[in-house]
């Protein structure tokens, strides 16, 4: 998943993405103002954004209902100081999901952030499942009949993507920009590279398994999950 952080206060804006890159895993970008953040959230593609109350060039309130007016639906986490109250309950009116005070517990705010991400996803359990294939987003594990499946972490976050769109076909671009921050220089070839070690680690020998998952690949139109194995094919153009 990728997130934008909009915090002025450097430390904490590094503590927040440090803890979100080395915890989840997630891509993470920051803006240390208003302005910078307004720009990214409307330039790039987020799973969530947290946002500071108080900031330079513009405040959060004013770059949440800009997001919202333009129906940006990105769930958003506000960051409060102590005797702001009033102003959360108001950017919560204005379209926050949820507010967090200052100072903060990290565990509480990647609990707060997993939460926020699966709701705005439709998922409120923290378990994915897909046919035979069990994904445990708190404990980052995978099961494939009651067994565990060793991922790397970018297999795993591409699995993770995958399952929250079962059948949908996802673009090699759609992925890179999720899964990679806007400072990454992105190689071609990467995706592929990933996906296809993924595949053969989740897919199943036993072609008569009922509840086969495999990933497809669809040329020049990207990836999407099969819970059964022959299952949602098109015609001529899927890739090994």
């Amino acid at each position: 998943m990728r997130v934008l952080v909009i915090e002025d206060e450097l430390r904490l804006a590094e503590n927040v993405a440090s803890a979100l890159r080395e915890g989840p895993g997630f891509a993470v970008d920051c803006a240390g103002d208003g302005e910078t953040g307004l720009g990214l959230a409307r330039n790039l593609c987020y799973d969530l954004i947290i946002l500071d109350l108080m900031l330079p060039k513009l405040d959060g309130l004013s770059v949440l209902k800009r997001l919202r007016s333009r129906q940006d639906q990105t769930p958003v986490l506000v960051l409060t100081a102590r005797g702001e109250v009033g102003s959360a309950i108001e950017l919560l009116n204005s379209g926050a999901d949820d507010y967090l005070s200052k100072p903060f517990d990290l565990g509480e705010l990647l609990a707060r952030v997993k939460a926020l991400i699966r709701r705005g996803k439709g998922v409120a359990h923290p378990t994915l499942q897909a046919g035979e294939l069990v994904l445990n987003t708190l404990e980052q594990t995978v099961l494939r009949g009651g067994n565990e499946i060793q991922l790397s972490p970018m297999e795993y976050r591409i699995l993770e993507y995958l399952m929250h769109r079962p059948r949908v076909i996802v673009s090699k671009q759609e992925l890179l920009e999720h899964l990679y921050d806007y400072n990454w220089e992105h190689h071609s070839n990467v995706i592929e590279v990933h996906v296809s070690n993924l595949r053969k680690k989740i897919t199943r020998i036993d072609d008569s398994a009922a509840l086969g998952t495999s990933i497809e690949t669809l040329r020049n139109r990207g990836y999407r999950l099969l819970l059964s194995r022959g299952a949602d094919t098109d015609d001529g153009e899927s890739e090994a």
